[in-house]
């Protein structure tokens, strides 16, 4: 039997590109597509949906989420912006209700691996900075991604960096510091989703670079979390939980 999947967000450039690939896709039913003016509970309920795949905002993304889980849905959340305690508020949500979900900083299989090798590579590497560069309408800063990216690659480090003296002449020149690691942002048109992660050794520096050339990169990443989301317990937070 076909998952049942409601999309929100489904008018915007993110969600008309999953909508059109879970259609060409035997596995699902696209049951019901929702838009900011739409009652996103009532259409959960009235869909009868399985999994809700959400790519809408920041400003909207959590509320969102309470949503999906409160109606008894699966939520797969695409859209980033999300705090820590929102997302640690949404795992107790989920776990009273025995119901698994998936929030995906990104869905592009391609960013995840780089993100799972870079545990890796931290511990050999202790001192590396992270820049990420999306398009301007993009509302959050660091992307999901490079937190995700600097929260992970910080908890795996075997050994802290040595301190280095700095005399900054322009407040915030060396980027956000997210747990040790600093995290640049780059904001411009005609970019989409593009992430490098420097190592720095003696002597020695490792470059790790992942880019997305169209939002179609990030749909078998979707496609994954909405049929590996059925066999979930739990909310997790990130697609390297489905990944072997």
């Amino acid at each position: 039997m076909a998952i049942r999947i409601l999309v929100n967000g489904a008018l915007g450039r993110m969600g008309l590109e999953v909508v059109q690939a879970l259609q060409g896709n035997a596995k699902f039913d696209v049951v019901g597509t929702c838009g900011r003016n739409d009652d996103l509970s009532a259409a959960i309920k009235h869909s009868q949906a399985d999994v809700v795949v959400d790519f809408t905002n920041a400003n909207v993304v959590f509320d969102n989420s309470q949503k999906i889980i409160a109606a008894g849905a699966r939520p797969v959340i695409g859209t980033s912006g999300l705090m820590p305690e929102q997302i640690e508020q949404l795992k107790s949500m989920a776990k009273a209700q025995h119901l698994g979900g998936i929030i995906a900083p990104n869905c592009s299989l391609g960013a995840v691996l780089m993100m799972k090798y870079a545990t890796h590579w931290i511990k050999y590497f202790p001192e590396a900075e992270i820049i990420e560069m999306h398009h301007n309408e993009k509302l959050d800063a660091p992307s999901g991604t490079a937190l995700r990216t600097a929260q992970v690659m910080s908890a795996l480090r075997d050994k802290q960096p040595a301190a280095h003296p700095e005399r900054l002449l322009v407040a915030g020149a060396r980027g956000a510091d997210v747990n040790g690691i600093h995290v640049h942002s780059i904001r411009l048109p005609g970019l989409v989703a593009h992430q490098e992660i420097i190592f720095g050794g003696m002597d020695e520096t490792l470059r790790v670079r992942h880019d997305s050339i169209h939002r179609r990169c990030f749909m078998p990443g979707i496609l994954l979390a909405c049929e590996k989301v059925m066999g979930l317990t739990e909310l997790v937070y990130g697609l390297e939980y489905i990944i072997d």
